[in-house]
């Protein structure tokens, strides 16, 4: 008997609210995604917060974007691997860069991660979705 994942059965990526680096990337997942696959919330969120918790990261850690399918959680860089992977055309190519070995990748997203707030800023309040993509925000 198996069970049905009470977050559904699309992919969810958490993200940190207020940081415009991670915004822009729902942004962009939003553009290139129009099937509607993917799902969005906040680590700031009820949500958030709770799959957060259930991936065994501190609910206040924004360190990372998450994604969780099926189950599974995804962090670092294997989350920006694994939303391409699902998106069509020629965005599902940049999985390729699986290849280089995840201690390298990772070393560079925290990089990015430390230096994001500095680099690309960060808003005062998590971003307020427009009427035609609500519906893809838990």
């Amino acid at each position: 008997m198996s069970q049905t994942d009470p977050f559904g059965p699309y992919p969810i990526l958490l993200f940190d609210g207020v940081c415009n680096l991670c915004n822009a990337f729902v942004q962009f997942v939003i553009r290139h995604d129009p099937e509607a696959v993917f799902r969005f919330t906040p680590l700031q969120s009820e949500i958030g917060q709770e799959l957060s918790a259930k991936a065994g990261f501190p609910v206040n850690e924004l360190s990372t974007v998450i994604l969780y399918y099926r189950g599974r959680f995804y962090t670092h860089s294997d989350v920006a691997l694994e939303v391409v992977r699902r998106l069509p055309g020629i965005w599902s190519m940049l999985y390729g860069f699986v290849i280089i070995p995840k201690f390298l990748r990772d070393a560079i997203y925290n990089w990015v991660a430390r230096n994001r707030y500095r680099w690309f800023g960060k808003r005062e309040s998590c971003m307020m979705p427009t009427p035609d993509v609500k519906r893809r925000f838990l």
